[in-house]
């Protein structure tokens, strides 16, 4: 008896690429290949990695160095914006076998041949201006979410990111493929579709071409698609992000009220510095319209502390911005500076010292803003969609607003929408939660209104 091949996998940093890890995963299960966990042994190792911190990049070496102890002869491949970016660097790294770029990524197959060992890792990466094509991804692991590619690459290059140097210019899916895909992940039994991409409020340009179609005309052709099943929107520029969309999805029965806008800076001169295509007032109007139409939207932000230049003013006006925003939970990143970007080689670096000390100060404003928008709904009833994996004894899900809710697990509640009560938060901020009288739902029941999502409001 032939034993199958064993493959694993492991994703760093965003959502886009966990929708692309789960895509290359299928292609080697189709080709009789067994997915195993990346903790046990295998006969490949596929690391697709990200390059927006210097801290990726660390892990990724890391992540070789633990495939090298757990089984030497393995056949080692990184691919991803790393080995995109820097793939000498990357072929360097002891016991890697390929080096392949953003795009080869999806053809690792016949790269890796008869999976023998190299004394010296093979790079296939071609120049990312060369990705022109549109290449569909969507994650499968877990069949309660997944996490749909509408879009890749940007066109708007702020001076610290390395992403249109990795991706390449913006590119889309269509509207009709994009429908197609969701009929397979509805399918398949998924209860929401996460629409990622590099930049999605870009969609809509095809390759060489210029713009075909919108993300409002996107947001449209879903809205009456028919499906019971969630959207969300999973990061989206604020200027890319119109009030037209903001009206669409307040209107949407489906669409869940839950915008993660990034910020970065809340000083209009470090905005300028970034080359963001925005001020502090256009995000803050942007806020206002969501709360106006949907008051209990979850809206969290990205931030940036110790971009070069920044004061001790600049960031004092950062954290009041913020302060006085109604956000819902907020992601802190501390500025990393990446080779090959302009704002590598900028004047006025920041201390490590000071940006810990900034970093440290936001992400206590953060927990502060998450915990008080956590506590608001205490005593509501909220429709939440639970996921398929227990920890520690309970699951989690996701309430429409983007509340990270755990109830005693319940081999019954996995993969469905249970009414609950929220009773409280715990240590680790998350949502306590009881079921009611009502329990499992349909998602079309799930329909949203523009207060809160309570019982009486489900039919």
């Amino acid at each position: 008896m032939i034993t199958a091949k064993k493959v694993a996998f492991h994703t760093l940093g965003c959502k886009l690429n966990f929708s692309e890890t789960s895509t290359v995963a299928r292609q080697f299960v189709e080709e009789g290949y067994q997915r195993t966990a990346f903790s046990d042994p295998a006969d490949v190792y596929v690391i697709n990695t990200c390059s927006v911190t210097e801290n990726a990049d660390k892990e990724c070496r890391e992540l070789v160095r633990r495939v090298n102890r757990q089984n030497p002869e393995a056949f080692v491949c990184i691919t991803g914006c790393y080995a995109q970016l820097r793939p000498a660097e990357v072929a360097s790294i002891p016991g890697v076998d390929l080096v392949a770029g953003s795009s080869e990524k999806f053809n690792l197959l016949p790269l890796i041949g008869k999976l023998q060992k190299k004394a010296i890792a093979e790079i296939h990466s071609c120049e990312a201006a060369d990705n022109a094509g549109f290449i569909e991804a969507f994650s499968g692991t877990d069949r309660t979410r997944t996490f749909l590619k509408v879009q890749d690459g940007c066109d708007f290059p702020c001076t610290y990111c390395t992403i249109p140097k990795a991706r390449g210019r913006s590119r889309s899916d269509t509207i009709k493929g994009i429908l197609q895909k969701v009929e397979t992940i509805v399918s398949s039994g998924c209860k929401e579709i996460v629409l990622t991409g590099v930049n999605v409020g870009d969609f809509g340009k095809m390759a060489g071409s210029e713009r075909k179609e919108t993300f409002e005309e996107l947001i449209g052709a879903l809205n009456e698609s028919g499906h019971d099943i969630r959207f969300r929107i999973s990061s989206i520029e604020p200027n890319l992000l119109s009030p037209e969309m903001i009206e669409m999805v307040a209107a949407s029965k489906v669409f869940m009220p839950h915008f993660h806008i990034p910020l970065q800076s809340g000083s209009n001169r470090i905005l300028g510095a970034m080359r963001r295509r925005y001020r502090r007032e256009l995000y803050a109007d942007r806020i206002a319209y969501i709360r106006s139409l949907m008051p209990d939207a979850g809206i969290g932000a990205d931030v940036i502390v110790g971009f070069p230049g920044e004061t001790d003013e600049d960031f004092a006006e950062t954290h009041a911005f913020i302060k006085d925003l109604p956000l819902s939970y907020l992601h802190v990143f501390t500025f990393s500076a990446r080779p090959g970007t302009p704002a590598f080689d900028l004047p006025d670096q920041v201390s490590q010292e000071v940006k810990q000390n900034r970093n440290k100060q936001l992400r206590l404003l953060g927990a502060s803003k998450s915990l008080a928008f956590a506590n608001k709904y205490n005593g509501s009833d909220f429709p939440v969609l639970f996921e398929t994996e227990e920890k520690d004894g309970f699951l989690f899900g996701y309430s429409p607003n983007y509340l990270r809710v755990k109830l005693p697990y319940s081999a019954a509640f996995v993969n469905t929408i249970q009414l609950v009560k929220l009773v409280g938060v715990d240590r680790h901020g998350h949502t306590i939660c009881k079921t009611t009288e009502v329990n499992t739902i349909n998602n079309n029941s799930c329909q949203k209104t523009n207060t809160l999502f309570q019982k009486e409001q489900v039919a």
